[in-house]
């Protein structure tokens, strides 16, 4: 934005902040980028355009030519790497240091993070060492293009409302985006972008932890939830872990995943992995079936990308049947037996 011109519209001197541009922290899944990486990066796009500014994405540990064309191709603009040993395992310690000493040196006015393990452990700790501020688990970000103030909306209260909220002297402004907040953008290969390689400090005095090993679990070869094409979920009113059992023998049927709501999780009936919802994965099957959920505001937003939702409580005012396509009034120990009967014998 013109300075002369803002001056001569809010009639006094308006001073140029030294921080410029908005940085990505990428980071990977497997040998992968973590599919939140590219939806940060299709998000930063839009609001670089906004502010004027450049895209630039900061990728500490392994990388290969192919991960960092994926980043330019993507959106970004600049992509720091290091060839350091040392960042090969994520850890605190050293993430921080290096990432805060990058960010301080190169002044970016935002800097954004994946809402996942590593981005979660890490914002808090690097937004500290830069003394800023923090917007954790983002659903949407905007920018006030004439006080270029970063404008992050995240759930509160358990996902029960949702808030906006500003940082008007905190930079730079620091957010981490939730998993699924954005749809990752069209990838154009033939976009080109600087790939630096930065010279990394570490005292190993200040390094107080190690990572002495890595223990990853088994593959497994089911399809992730987000990318299911058919997801039945079960909640709190399917009464115990034995009936449970009749939310996965419907998934299995019908050939799609399952899922639960965070009732499902807190009763220990599903694993955390598979909660559907804002705190969880946000979902877009084509056949989503929601057994004995009420429908709080963080599961409902959760699945409404959803192409077609049948819903099964005997609850008639719960929430869930708002967003249904089918609502089925009735006891989930009866409905589910019955159309599980009925599957079986039409296949």
């Amino acid at each position: 934005m013109d300075l002369d011109f803002l001056e001569s519209m809010v009639g006094e001197a308006v001073e140029e902040s030294p921080y410029r541009g908005i940085w990505v922290v990428a980071e990977k899944e497997g040998e992968a980028l973590a599919p939140v990486v590219l939806e940060m990066l299709g998000k930063a796009r839009q609001l670089s355009d906004s502010l004027g500014v450049y895209v630039k994405a900061v990728f500490l540990g392994e990388s290969t030519e192919e991960l960092r064309q994926e980043l330019v191709s993507n959106g970004a603009d600049v992509v720091y790497v290091t060839d350091d040993p040392r960042l090969s395992a994520y850890n605190t310690e050293i993430y921080s240091k290096v990432l805060g000493d990058l960010i301080e040196e190169g002044k970016p006015e935002i800097v954004l993070l994946g809402a996942t393990s590593t981005g979660r452990d890490l914002a808090p700790r690097l937004a500290q060492r830069l003394g800023t501020a923090l917007f954790t688990n983002c659903l949407n970000l905007e920018i006030d293009e004439m006080q270029r103030q970063l404008l992050a909306t995240y759930p509160v209260y358990g996902g029960e409302y949702f808030q906006t909220s500003v940082c008007p002297k905190a930079r730079p402004q620091m957010a981490t985006v939730l998993p699924g907040a954005f749809r990752p953008p069209l990838a154009d290969p033939s976009r080109t972008g600087e790939v630096e390689t930065i010279a990394v400090e570490i005292n190993d005095l200040e390094v107080r932890s190690k990572v002495l090993k890595v223990v990853s679990e088994e593959a497994r070869p089911e399809v992730p939830l987000d990318k299911a094409k058919m997801v039945v979920s079960g909640g709190r009113g399917m009464g115990d872990a034995e009936s449970f059992a009749l939310v996965e023998e419907l998934a299995e049927v019908l050939g799609g995943q399952v899922g639960g709501s965070r009732g499902a999780v807190d009763e220990g009936w599903i694993d955390e992995e598979k909660r559907v919802g804002l705190g969880g994965t946000q979902i877009a099957p084509d056949l989503y079936v929601a057994c004995g959920i009420a429908g709080a505001i963080q599961h409902y937003a959760g699945i409404l990308d959803s192409k077609f939702v049948v819903a099964i409580n005997r609850d008639p005012n719960a929430t869930i049947f708002q967003v249904a396509d089918v609502g089925i009034v009735g006891d989930v120990h009866e409905v589910l037996p019955a159309l599980i009967k009925e599957l079986k014998e039409t296949v």
